[in-house]
C-alpha cells in the first residue's frame, strides 16, 4: 500500500517504493571505475517475499485509542508511585495492560500465554534503593522445535513520568511517551495472535498471514524513566529462559506527527556497535525492517538514540543484540517529561489530543509485517567469512544447519560508501563460493539465509579472514 509522503524529505523516487520491496538500488559502475565482476554480476533469480502480508486495514485505530485513554485515565504512572491502587498509579497502568491482553488471549485460541514479570532493581531515580517493578508479556510461541527458542521482541515502556521524575504525586498522563508504544505492542499482539479455525493443527497461525517458526513476545515493561530498567531486566530474563533474542524492537514515543503533509515516515535508530563498517547486528536488523515495510514507510537513523535520550533498545543493544527503536517523525518537547500546566501561553503536558492515530496506525502495521516475516525466516547463518586478499577473487564463506524449510542463501554485497544491500548472488546449499573478479577491498559482503516461504533472516555480515603476514626470508651471513 503506497503512503502519501513529503517530496521535501524524501524525494519523489519513493513514491514509486511500494512496502516489501527489495530495494531497487544496485550496484552500478561508472565509465570512471571497472567493471566488477569483470564479466558481469549474476542474475539469480530470487524467492518473492511472503504473500499476505498484514493488511493496514486490519489495524484497530480504535481499540488502540481506548487503550490509551484508559492508561492516560491512571492520573501518573510513574515507577516510584503505587502498585496498589487501581484507579491511579503505576499499578493501575499495569492492571489495563494485562485486562487488555488476557482480552487478546481469549481470541488466540489459547496461543498466547499472558505473564507478569515481577523483579526488583535499583538506580539514582530510585535514590539507591531496592524498587519493585513488574513487566507484562504475552508470548506467541514459535512452531519450529530447533528456532522456538529464538525471540523476536516488540515493546513499549508504561510508565510516565512528569517535570521532576522522582515526584510520584505530580500528574503524569503519559499518552505519547510511552502509551503509544504501548498501545503498538499490544495492538501487533491482537494482529499476530488471532486464531484461524480453518488453519493447519500445527503452528500458530494469522487469518492466512502466515506461520512463525520462532516466539514472538510483546512486552510492556517499567522503570524505563528511572533508568531503562525494565528493559535491562527483560534482557537477563530472556537469557535465563534460554531465549536467543532474534531481535527486539522498541516503540517509544510513536503517536504524535503534527507536521503538515502528514502521515511523514517513522524513524528508526540503530547503532553502528563496535564496528567499523556500519554492519552491528542493530544495524543489520533496521537495514531488515526497512526492506521489509519499504523506503516510504521507513527512514533509518544511523545512530543508536536520540542525542539527550536513551531507550528501552538500549541494554539490549550494549548486550550485542539486535535492537533498534522507532521514534516519531518531530518531536514537540513540549509534550514530553512535562507536568501539565499553561505558562505564557504554552500548554505543557503529554495529552492523548496531540496524537495522530493515523500515524500510529502505521507503526503498528510496520512493526507487525516486521515481526512477521523475521518470525517466519529461517536462522540467519553462521561463520561468514571472506577471504581472498590480494588476489583477483572475493572468496564467501559461510555455514549453517539443517533446515528442510530452507531455500538457500543469498550473498549480499554493496559498496563501501553504499548504506544498503543488494544481492549478488544466491546458492541453495552453504559452503564457499568464490566471486569472480569481484576486489575484496571495494565492497563490504554479508550472508542470509531465505525460507521456501521467502522470509530472510537479517544478514550476517562476512568477516575478513586475516592471516599472519610471511615471515621474512633469513638473511645471508
Amino acid at each position: 500500500m503506497l503512503r502519501k509522503l513529503s517530496l521535501v524529505s524524501i524525494g519523489v523516487v519513493f513514491l514509486l517504493i511500494a512496502p516489501g520491496a527489495i530495494p531497487a538500488a544496485a550496484q552500478r559502475s561508472t565509465p570512471h571505475n571497472p567493471a566488477e565482476p569483470a564479466q558481469g554480476k549474476p542474475q539469480p533469480k530470487l524467492l518473492a517475499r511472503p504473500a499476505g502480508g498484514v493488511p493496514r486495514q486490519a489495524v484497530d485505530e480504535k481499540s488502540m485509542r481506548a487503550l490509551i485513554g484508559k492508561l492516560v485515565a491512571c492520573g501518573t504512572r510513574l515507577t516510584l508511585s503505587s502498585w496498589t491502587d487501581s484507579k491511579r498509579g503505576i499499578g493501575c497502568g499495569r492492571d489495563v495492560i494485562v485486562a487488555r491482553f488476557n482480552e487478546i488471549a481469549k481470541d488466540s485460541g489459547g496461543k498466547l500465554q499472558v505473564v507478569v514479570d515481577k523483579f526488583e532493581s535499583t538506580s539514582e531515580r530510585t535514590s539507591g534503593k531496592p524498587m519493585p517493578l513488574e513487566n507484562v508479556y504475552a508470548i506467541l510461541p514459535g512452531s519450529d522445535p530447533k528456532l522456538a527458542k529464538t525471540i523476536f521482541i516488540v515493546s513499549g515502556h508504561f510508565d510516565s513520568r512528569p517535570s521532576n521524575v522522582m515526584d510520584p504525586e505530580a500528574d503524569a498522563p503519559g499518552a505519547d511517551d510511552d502509551a503509544s508504544g504501548v498501545a503498538v505492542s499490544v495492538e501487533c499482539a491482537r494482529l499476530l495472535s488471532k486464531a484461524r479455525s480453518n488453519g493447519p493443527s500445527l503452528g500458530v497461525t494469522l487469518g492466512g498471514w502466515g506461520t512463525y517458526r520462532a516466539t514472538i513476545l510483546f512486552a510492556a515493561v517499567s522503570g524505563e524513566e528511572q533508568g531503562l530498567l525494565g528493559a535491562t531486566h527483560l534482557v537477563e530474563w530472556a537469557k535465563q529462559q534460554g531465549y536467543t533474542v532474534g531481535g527486539m524492537l522498541d516503540d517509544d514515543i510513536v503517536g504524535a506527527d503534527p507536521a503538515a503533509g502528514a502521515p511523514h515516515r517513522v524513524r528508526l535508530f540503530s547503532g553502528n556497535g563496535e564496528m567499523d563498517d556500519a554492519d552491528s547486528p542493530s544495524r543489520e536488523l533496521a537495514r531488515a525492517i526497512e526492506e521489509i515495510d519499504g523506503r516510504g514507510a521507513i527512514r533509518m537513523i544511523f545512530r543508536v538514540d536520540r542525542y539527550g535520550r536513551g531507550g528501552d533498545h538500549y541494554p539490549f543493544y550494549k548486550a550485542g543484540l539486535p535492537a533498534v527503536r522507532f521514534t516519531e517523525p518531530l518531536e514537540d518537547y513540549n509534550h514530553q517529561h512535562q507536568t501539565p500546566r499553561t505558562e505564557n501561553g504554552i500548554e505543557y503536558g503529554d495529552f492523548e489530543k496531540y496524537l495522530n492515530f493515523t500515524f500510529m496506525g502505521d507503526v503498528a502495521r510496520d512493526n507487525a509485517e516486521a515481526l512477521r516475516q523475521l518470525a517466519m525466516a529461517p536462522a540467519p547463518p553462521k561463520d561468514a567469512k571472506l577471504t581472498g586478499a590480494v588476489t583477483p577473487d572475493a572468496k564467501v564463506s559461510w555455514s549453517a544447519e539443517d533446515d528442510s524449510e530452507r531455500a538457500g542463501f543469498e550473498i549480499l554485497w554493496r559498496e563501501t560508501t553504499d548504506s544498503r544491500w543488494t544481492v549478488y548472488d544466491f546458492f541453495a546449499v552453504a559452503g564457499e563460493t568464490v566471486l569472480k573478479g569481484v576486489c575484496t577491498d571495494n565492497h563490504f559482503f554479508a550472508v542470509r539465509a531465505v525460507g521456501k516461504n521467502g522470509a530472510r533472516s537479517i544478514a550476517v555480515p562476512t568477516e575478513m579472514e586475516r592471516r599472519p603476514p610471511p615471515l621474512p626470508s633469513p638473511s645471508k651471513q
